[in-house]
């Protein structure tokens, strides 16, 4: 069972909703997330739970290395072993809101181990707006940490498998009927764009008839390489620690922020570049 925190509305349009992910199997990272998300015209841009990697929560914040914890969920990879399962799966709780509103709210949540030792505090700030091709998805987190100690952030790369460096946002989305495209300005197809540093990236279900472009809305999260599956599964994130990991001093923020047109119809690159423009 799944508890509904909220309900994000755009120009009064439900939108996506916000479920705790209370109740998840332990072995899946439960953490807040945003699932189902609509267009406007009510079709879904997101998927949850997929038999492939039941750990993929529609739109939310994981990472799958907190100083040796897994927060993303499913296997661990291992330096010298592969993905293993293992006993080490971290929660992310929802702690409470701070603001709350039909366009978006502003929450607070606890990053805890299974002995229940808090290792980061977030703070997540989520809203939603029309736009003129769409409507606008905007989340922007904060974490913190509350160890007494520094705290490492990684991820498979960090640990020994190259070009995997997924963590912090990630969208997962529904398998395609047909043909999807995903492209940046400058590149098209996921081996083009798996691994590059540009403004945006769009992925277009022609089937389904929808895009999502999403957009990095300050300097540090646009030096994040952008993570994209397409022949293995449908997703689209950032590597947070893409080749090194990142140490928090006890009490350091790190902080990454992000926008999405969410917009029905196939829109080509033009779009994507005057509504990246008009931020």
């Amino acid at each position: 069972m799944t508890d509904t925190l909220a309900t994000l509305r755009a120009g009064g349009i439900p939108v996506a909703d916000y479920v705790s992910g209370f109740g998840l199997d332990p072995d899946l990272a439960p953490r807040p997330h945003l699932h189902p998300v609509r267009t406007l015209g009510g079709t879904p841009v997101t998927a949850t739970r997929q038999p492939d990697h039941r750990w993929h929560l529609g739109v939310s914040v994981a990472l799958q290395d907190v100083d040796g914890w897994n927060f993303w969920g499913g296997r661990s990879y291992l330096r010298g072993h592969g993905y293993t399962w293992r006993d080490d799966h971290g929660r992310i709780e929802h702690a409470d809101f701070t603001e709350l509103g039909d366009s978006g709210f502003a929450e607070r949540l606890r990053w805890l181990t299974p002995r229940g030792e808090q290792l980061l505090a977030e703070y997540r700030q989520i809203c939603a707006r029309i736009v003129e091709t769409g409507w606008e998805l905007e989340v922007v987190t904060a974490l913190t940490n509350t160890a007494d100690r520094p705290v490492r952030l990684g991820s498979p790369a960090t640990n020994g498998r190259v070009g995997a460096g997924y963590g912090g946002l990630f969208w997962r989305l529904p398998h395609p009927a047909g043909d999807v495209g995903v492209s940046t300005a400058r590149a098209e197809g996921e081996s083009g764009v798996h691994g590059s540093v540009a403004p945006w990236i769009a992925w277009t279900d022609h089937a389904a008839d929808f895009t999502i472009v999403v957009a990095g809305i300050d300097d540090a999260t646009r030096a994040d390489p952008w993570f994209v599956r397409v022949e293995d599964y449908p997703a689209v994130g950032m590597q947070l620690a893409a080749v090194d990991p990142l140490t928090l001093p006890a009490g350091g923020t790190i902080t990454r922020g992000f926008r999405a047109l969410v917009a029905d119809g196939v829109l080509d690159n033009s779009v994507a570049n005057e509504w990246t423009a008009g931020a």
